[in-house]
């Protein structure tokens, strides 16, 4: 393997770390922001907490739909 070769795979490798090292955080935030709104929602409503797991069942999949859409502009996937 020359040089050039090495140098390429440890940025790929550098670059992939970087964008996956947040990724817990990055989908805690999400889900914590939807919680926020259900709760806001479940408030203005009196819902009596349907609000809040809604916005928990609708956290996930936005969490991972977004992550998925940054690992793949990112080149990753």
């Amino acid at each position: 393997m020359s040089n050039n070769d090495k140098n390429n795979s440890f940025q790929r490798i550098w670059r992939a770390f970087s964008l996956l090292s947040g990724v817990g955080i990055y989908i805690v935030v999400v889900i914590l922001i939807c919680l926020y709104i259900g709760g806001l929602v479940d408030d203005y409503f009196s819902l009596n907490g349907k609000a809040k797991l809604i916005g928990i069942i609708l956290g996930f999949p936005i969490a991972f739909y977004s992550l998925y859409r940054q690992l793949k502009n990112g080149g990753i996937i």
